[in-house]
């Protein structure tokens, strides 16, 4: 359930379990040592209309880090080389998930920074193992997303019943399919590739830019090899300290509130949308088209599940609030579902790459951390933060319910302390939904000497190369000669939000009315980052 770019390289509540646990001390050690040799890359062209200069390669790493002799995955990569006299090494890029194709993003990184800093760098993006382009790709179940699924909001005994037997039959094909390579589909696994990635790249130490989940993979990749990391950006930063059940109920509560804040907009412009001045009559109105979906869904496609699958977007990026706004209008106002129709399959509909992308997620999630097995705790603690958060609170506990029937033994959680880094810079906004601000302040905490830029006021998620140029700033001076901020309280450095977007100005109000968005490389840029991650 993720809008994202096509991919460029097609070859190439209750608490965890255990207390936080440091990564094993022969984790640090580069487990594809052994008589594994890793090849270096050979680089084709593979550029776009976009990003001409891209070029494309494979590795081959071992799936299982312990045994460099046994059985290999082959990881897609990409890469926008340096073209300075100055070279800073490989800047890998990572736009998240767990699931997140990333080749793409290194040449809208390239692109997007100022072209003195992103000639010093070879800008490396990948597909991490079972993602996109990468070998083998996970599929588990194709189609496990259309429509109409059942209602998420477990009402009735049948309605629970539903969604429950979609998440078992989740796992079951995963085990069947892919039972094998599921104890290798974790941030840890992941982290040793990006250590295959650079010693196949030849540099002794690498940058490293995560956004959303990938602000996580850096982390756990920052303590395992603390000695090869030169440079870290995080932006939009997860809390590592509870992943992942109780970070998915966090969650609940944060989405909620950023869609009261589209709601709040949406009742801002009145004379736009015609939906009433008051937020919280519009968010009444909203719930009632939700319920009148759940009976008759739009078009035969759109019912209440895949409603809430549309809007979860505007809680991630504002730029798509006009079109949303739109959609809900047109419903209510004129009973015309056509636009809902539409921004369903703008913003919600899955297609195979979501179902990868859907795969690894799960298969991530399930392995890298405690999951309740008993589902009456699920029941309790999301019907507990259904009174308080009803937006998303069910959605989000059935996308992620198949973690109750995993196959796999979960490891223990990670504590990523360190104090080995050199100066690290975080970014995070203060109202992001997806990564709730506290994640930030406690990575900050976590990373000895890291520095913290906050964007005040901000909601979205994913806030630099967005459009803010003062959140830029600092990104740019990082890059350029490791300057971070320092201050003296919670954050190092603040930047004010940018201006909420403004109705469209064309009758129609399409996703491509330039009034709609207040920054497009924020619509490029998630594009790329996507939903869910």
């Amino acid at each position: 359930m993720r809008t994202r770019a096509a991919v460029v390289c097609g070859a190439a509540a209750v608490a965890l379990a255990g207390s936080l646990t440091a990564v094993p001390a022969e984790a640090n050690a580069p487990h594809s040592a052994g008589t594994f040799r890793l090849a270096k890359p050979g680089w084709t062209k593979c550029g776009t209309t976009d990003y001409p200069s891209l070029q494309c390669a494979s590795l081959k790493v071992p799936l299982d880090h312990a045994n460099p002799d046994g059985r290999q995955v082959t990881l897609a990569l990409s890469r926008v080389p340096h073209t300075a006299e100055r070279f800073q090494g490989p800047l890998l890029v990572n736009p998240g998930g767990p699931g997140g194709d990333g080749l793409t993003l290194a040449g809208f990184v390239a692109d997007s920074l100022p072209k003195e800093v992103a000639a010093q760098y070879d800008v490396i993006g990948f597909d991490p193992r079972g993602v996109g382009a990468s070998r083998p790709a996970l599929d588990c179940e194709p189609g496990h997303f259309g429509p109409v699924r059942p209602d998420s909001v477990p009402s009735t005994p049948e309605a629970e019943r539903a969604n429950l037997a979609r998440a078992k039959s989740f796992a079951a094909a995963c085990t069947q399919k892919y039972g094998h390579l599921l104890p290798y589909i974790d941030t840890i696994s992941a982290a040793h590739d990006i250590e295959a990635i650079r010693q196949a790249l030849g540099a002794k130490k690498i940058n490293y830019f995560g956004y959303s989940y990938g602000t996580y993979l850096g982390a756990v990749y920052a303590g395992l090899y603390p000695q090869r990391v030169r440079r870290l950006v995080l932006d939009s930063v997860v809390d590592p300290t509870d992943v992942w059940y109780t970070a998915n109920l966090n969650q609940n509560h944060a989405f909620n509130d950023r869609h009261r804040a589209f709601m709040a907009w949406v009742a801002k412009h009145d004379a736009r949308y015609r939906l009433g001045t008051d937020p919280e009559r519009v968010e009444a109105t909203w719930y009632a088209m939700r319920a009148a979906l759940a009976k008759k869904p739009a078009g035969g496609r759109v019912g209440a599940a895949e409603l809430e699958d549309t809007y979860l977007p505007g809680a991630y990026f504002n730029g798509y609030w006009p079109p949303l706004a739109e959609a809900f209008a047109a419903y209510v106002n004129r009973k015309n579902p056509e636009p809902l129709v539409a921004a369903y399959k703008d913003f919600g509909a899955i297609d195979a790459a979501d179902d990868n992308s859907y795969s690894i997620y799960t298969a991530v999630q399930c392995r890298d951390a405690f999951w309740p097995r008993d589902w009456h705790q699920w029941r309790k603690d999301n019907w507990a933060a259904y009174e308080k958060a009803p937006f998303m609170t069910w959605n989000n506990a059935w996308y992620n319910a198949p973690c109750a029937f995993w196959p796999t033994e979960s490891l223990r959680q990670v504590n990523v302390a360190n104090g080995k880094l050199p100066p690290v810079l975080l970014f995070q906004a203060t109202a992001d939904a997806a990564t709730p601000y506290e994640g930030g302040v406690t990575m900050h905490r976590l990373l000895a000497g890291s520095s913290l830029v906050v964007e005040q006021g901000g909601g979205n998620h994913g806030i630099t190369l967005s459009g803010n140029a003062c959140l830029d700033k600092h990104l740019a001076a990082y890059l350029t000669d490791g300057t971070v901020p320092r201050g003296l309280g919670e954050a190092d450095a603040a930047c004010d939000a940018l201006p909420e977007p403004k109705p469209p100005t064309t009758p129609t109000g399409t996703a491509s009315d330039k009034a709609a968005s207040p920054s497009p490389t924020g619509t490029a840029l998630h594009a790329l980052l996507g939903f869910r991650g």
